[in-house]
């Protein structure tokens, strides 16, 4: 197994324990989340591979698989998860909250993009992988709202979006980092 496979190993064992983590809070409604978002997760990720938008290398179960299965199967769902635990109530945070794990989601992706695992094909590129992600977690906040009952979430308090406050510190790091970085990646790929 090469140094790539590790850091995916790490990575799955770590989503699914984080997962575990935010399922012992209801096992019944945050475990249907995570089926629900493991299942269409893997669905859309093997019918994306399987049409050629994109293309996995290099993982673990690849003789078995199109699809990275057991990547899907735990970071998604920790993410939608995640999300549904602690986005705040107001739409008005849960816009911003949203948004720095869509950011975060992407760059997740360009490192994968930039790695010997992935590699989207011609008519596959970022913009896309960014309305898919606001189209998944915006139906996953509204599928968490009718599973999921107020008091077994945890909301972030709203003033920790406003001015000064960690969360608006982090989000806006967040966002001047990524799209900086997003600046640097276009100038080097489409500007060669």
């Amino acid at each position: 197994m090469n140094f790539q496979k590790y850091i995916l190993l790490a990575v799955i064992l770590l989503s699914a324990a984080g997962c575990l983590a935010i399922i012992r809070f209801d096992w019944k409604r945050y475990g249907l989340i995570y089926l629900i978002s493991a299942v269409t997760g893997n669905l859309l990720c093997f019918s994306l591979t399987y049409i050629g938008f994109y293309t996995f290398f290099n993982y673990l179960l690849e003789d078995y698989s199109i699809t990275p299965v057991l990547l899907v199967s735990t970071l998604f769902p920790l993410i939608a998860l995640f999300a549904i635990r602690y986005s705040p109530k107001l739409w008005i945070w849960k816009i911003p909250f949203y948004w720095g794990i869509i950011h975060l989601g992407l760059v997740g992706e360009v490192i994968l993009k930039n790695s010997v695992i992935f590699k989207f094909e011609a008519e596959w590129d970022l913009w896309d992988s960014y309305t898919l992600w606001w189209i998944n977690y915006l139906l996953f906040e509204l599928l968490g709202g009718k599973i999921v009952p107020p008091e077994k979430r945890k909301p972030l308090n709203a003033e920790s979006f406003r001015y000064g406050a960690w969360a608006w510190i982090l989000l806006h790091f967040i966002f001047i980092t990524t799209i900086f970085l997003a600046g640097i990646y276009v100038g080097v790929t489409v500007f060669k």
